[in-house]
């Protein structure tokens, strides 16, 4: 539904604004000195979050670039390698900060189409012990990407895979939760396997702000320590943690209607010649135009209460704030315009 600016949103579920219910448990918070560990919600909602991902320790961060590189820090030391696709968020998307402030290299390698990361592209890339080369530490998925949730099958061939290559193995779960409820199974199953994951609180899950780092309790000590070095540390922020606890006991079981919302995008958008549906997964659907220029469509759209991110190919995100008439009311819009340039 629109926002109180009668604003329609599909750029990203990051836009979405906290409900009543959410900023009544951000305004009764209980908080403390998060630095020294007393913020009573940030320790409620790291105990909680290590639990539903069946890790010992979790790790309050301002964002999931902040969770990624934290992680990568933590795993590597300077010099070291980490191996992650091509078009992975932690390699090219958080502004090179593994490199620029961990002196980690990246490999990166060519998603599959499935977003699956092919092991044998992966084998290719990892160094041998030798002082010439940088020293391959770390394997890096990401679930969902692009929507596209990994295979339960895949996650624990990869695992064994990282175990038998002494690879550690960190997940950018940044929308881990949208791949459980997408696989039908609990999120501890999604993130078995790995050593860290990242879980991001201020997508799909409505919180206004913040991730996790759940891992082993001597790594995310680790990262402690990094997150104070990289100007993260925080005071009374259980105003922050509260709303992720709302999320978590809120807003997960819900995803599937983002889902279902996308699924009937996809549908309505099967029905326009004009488009070219690259992908359509979870809450995610990615489009090509054709003959239409989307800078231009964009900008109509606009006049009609509806922002989209126009490119090449195009991404529209269903999430917290978009009901099933805000998907009806775009593919309307877009098939007018379409016919008022032909």
């Amino acid at each position: 539904m629109a926002d109180n600016t009668g604003v329609i949103d599909f750029r990203s579920d990051t836009v979405t604004k906290p409900s009543e219910g959410m900023r009544k448990a951000i305004y009764t918070a209980e908080v403390g000195d998060d630095v020294f560990g007393d913020d009573i919600s940030i320790n409620k909602l790291e105990e909680k979050i290590s639990d539903m991902t069946g890790h010992e320790k979790a790790l309050f961060v301002t964002s999931g670039t902040q969770s990624n590189l934290l992680a990568l820090m933590s795993h590597c030391e300077r010099g070291d390698e980490y191996i992650a696709g091509q078009t992975a968020h932690c390699y090219n998307h958080e502004g090179g900060g593994a490199a620029v402030l961990g002196s980690i290299q990246p490999q990166p390698v060519e998603f599959d189409s499935d977003g699956t990361l092919p092991l044998d592209k992966v084998s290719e890339k990892i160094k041998p012990d030798d002082f010439h080369f940088a020293r391959t530490r770390l394997l890096c998925l990401e679930n969902t990407q692009d929507g596209k949730v990994l295979p339960l099958e895949y996650l624990e061939k990869t695992s064994d895979y990282a175990t038998e290559k002494r690879l550690s193995l960190h997940l950018d779960g940044a929308r881990v939760f949208n791949a459980s409820v997408s696989l039908g199974v609990d999120v501890k199953d999604v993130c078995r396997g790995f050593d860290t994951v990242s879980v991001c609180l201020s997508k799909g899950l409505g919180a206004p702000v913040g991730s996790l780092l759940c891992g082993p309790e001597d790594l995310i000590t680790k990262a402690r320590r990094w997150r104070k070095v990289v100007g993260g540390g925080m005071r009374q922020a259980g105003i922050l943690a509260s709303a992720g606890l709302y999320a978590l006991e809120n807003n997960i079981e819900r995803l599937a209607d983002d889902h279902r919302n996308a699924s009937l995008l996809k549908k309505l958008f099967s029905e326009i010649e004009e488009i070219e549906i690259v992908s359509a997964d979870t809450n995610m659907v990615f489009c090509r135009f054709i003959n239409i220029d989307s800078v231009k469509l964009a900008g109509y759209l606009a006049k009609e209460g509806i922002i989209i991110l126009p490119g090449n190919i195009v991404r529209f995100v269903t999430h917290i704030d978009i009901a099933e008439e805000d998907v009806v009311k775009l593919a309307d819009s877009i098939k007018k315009y379409c016919s008022s340039m032909k």
